[in-house]
């Protein structure tokens, strides 16, 4: 390879208030596998192999957490929801909160009975 083309690295845009993916590197094993699932492309691999990749594109994110559902190594790959995404309900029996849609989530309530 030439050394022009080792002149320059990727680095991911500035972040915004909204990080939208955070990896964990002691975690991460630098699989790609977000990577592939990532519907928008907002993410590119690390030149330094095993590393996390890279977020490349923040404010193209949609959020839609198919790149923390795909990582074979759970809290390897976290989403930063934007504060008008966190929205969770809450238990008033025990004060738990929870997120609607999440593999965990509760029963739901019983519908309650016609008079």
């Amino acid at each position: 390879m030439s050394d022009t083309y080792n002149a320059a690295l990727l680095v991911g845009a500035p972040l915004t208030p909204n990080r939208a993916v955070v990896f964990n590197a002691e975690k991460c094993n630098g699989c790609n596998k977000c990577i592939d699932y990532c519907r928008v492309d907002a993410l590119m691999p690390n030149p330094v192999k095993g590393k996390p990749p890279i977020l490349a594109y923040p404010d193209e994110c949609w959020f839609a957490g198919c790149c923390a559902a795909a990582c074979p190594t759970p809290g390897a790959v976290v989403m930063e929801l934007p504060i008008n995404q966190r929205a969770a309900w809450k238990r008033k029996e025990t004060g738990e909160f929870f997120r609607v849609g999440l593999d965990a989530h509760p029963e739901p309530s019983p519908l309650p009975k016609s008079s």
